[in-house]
């Protein structure tokens, strides 16, 4: 477990991104405010981290949920983001719910070919995308588990 910024490497690449977004096109940065912006991250990334872990042991759980990390913000009086985080959130939710509906309508389609055609034999794809809707349903799951909780 990493317990200190330096233990806590974010990837460079990602740091450079966030960074060139969000500053104006011929803004240069120079590599030791990368760097330092990149320890700051991690600095955050430990201790919003940390917060949401006490709530999570407040209400007797072992797993980190959205309304933890929403909780921690707001006693790391971080207010002013938690609309865009309760947005950023709400669409991933709903691009998991439609990657859930194309996974089970691929599956249903493959079915009824299947059905067509004959053939009972499980092919590699078949079995690759049985694993993809089970790895998928898991995640579903998990979610609907997160959201009761937060309930």
């Amino acid at each position: 477990m990493a317990e200190r910024p330096e233990d806590l490497n974010l990837p460079n690449a990602v740091i450079t991104r966030i960074i060139k977004e969000a500053l104006p096109d011929g803004v240069n940065v120079s590599k030791e405010a990368r760097r330092a912006i990149s320890q700051a991250a991690s600095v955050f990334v430990l201790y919003a981290t940390s917060c949401a872990n006490n709530f999570a042991m407040k209400a007797k759980r072992k797993t980190l949920n959205a309304t933890d990390v929403m909780s921690a913000m707001e006693e790391m009086e971080f207010e002013r983001f938690l609309q865009p985080l309760r947005e950023s959130l709400e669409a991933y939710k709903k691009g998991q719910k439609g990657k859930k509906e194309a996974s089970e309508q691929k599956r249903k389609d493959a079915k009824e070919k299947k059905n067509d055609t004959g053939e009972n034999d499980k092919s590699r794809d078949d079995e690759e995308e049985e694993e993809e809707r089970m790895e998928e349903d898991q995640e579903v799951e998990n979610e609907v588990e997160e959201e009761e909780v937060e309930n």
